[in-house]
């Protein structure tokens, strides 16, 4: 697998497929999108070896670098076996970590997940029933010292990315800066209205008809990450601030997993303060 992105110019697919070819790659998906306003560029291409040129990731690797080089790219190649490495954070909520981590057994996530850390108890029974390491790590008024042990989990682990699910403490921003564009959130609101704490209660107050939640890159502005997925759901003047909650969870728990699966397939490019996402 190959993405990029860079410096938008002529000749850039013709020299992805040639490299490809050249070495015996035959494409099986391409998807490319060019920022006309941002003048970006991207690419995602999924590719097989069809004959013994190409040897292995490494050696593919060290061949395109002269392409990066000529147009300037910020690419990634991967093989077929390379999994994500990923750390779950949550708090007391049990939704959107429980779907990952079924997901996750069932095989259907194709991701390798490293540990779980958490500021509650709460979820640790749940967690090691799927065999996985829980970090229990909670403030106590530090939170510096926290977050220094979530980095160092994070590292350890050689974590590729930290997924927020329904972790309810605001990051630092020196946490955020670390982790820009490695650390994933899900909002119970279809930002950007309605961020911060209780929207569902605020939405019930302004009478939406629509609610939603939202899976974005995290940064130092609260909730005003690079959108990732988001979805919607309908409803009525009949539901309560309690329905809200429950049908918010519903989808809380879908879009985290779309956002999640399209990571773990190296679909989702960041460019600027939005997303490219290879759906």
């Amino acid at each position: 697998m190959l993405t990029l992105a860079c410096a938008d110019g002529v000749g850039i697919v013709a020299a992805v497929s040639q490299f490809l070819a050249e070495r015996g790659g035959f494409i099986t998906d391409s998807q490319q999108y060019a920022d006309r306003e941002a003048g970006r560029f991207f690419m995602r291409v999924a590719f097989e070896a069809t004959d013994s040129r190409i040897t292995g990731t490494e050696e593919l690797r060290r061949a395109f670098e002269g392409v990066g080089a000529r147009f300037g790219m910020d690419w990634r190649l991967t093989g077929a076996d390379e999994k994500p490495r990923m750390l779950l954070a949550v708090s007391k909520g049990s939704h959107c970590l429980a779907d990952l981590l079924h997901r996750w057994q069932t095989g259907t996530l194709g991701v390798d997940i490293m540990g779980v850390v958490s500021n509650h108890p709460d979820m640790r029974r749940i967690t090691e029933w799927h065999g996985i390491p829980y970090h229990e790590l909670p403030a106590n008024g530090e939170k510096a010292a926290q977050e220094a042990m979530i980095l160092d989990i994070f590292e350890r682990t050689r974590s590729e990315y930290l997924i927020l699910a329904r972790y309810m403490q605001v990051l630092s921003e020196q946490l955020t800066e670390r982790l820009a564009a490695r650390c994933v959130n899900i909002h119970h609101s279809f930002l950007p209205g309605f961020k911060g704490a209780r929207p569902y209660h605020r939405a019930h107050e302004r009478g939406v008809k629509l609610i939603g939640a939202t899976a974005h890159f995290v940064t130092a502005d609260l909730d005003e990450g690079p959108i990732i997925e988001q979805a919607v759901e309908r409803i009525d003047h009949r539901a309560t601030p309690e329905d809200m909650i429950r049908i918010g969870r519903d989808i809380e728990a879908q879009v985290l997993a779309r956002a999640v699966g399209w990571l773990a397939d190296r679909r989702v490019l960041v460019n600027g303060g939005k997303t490219v996402v290879f759906r």
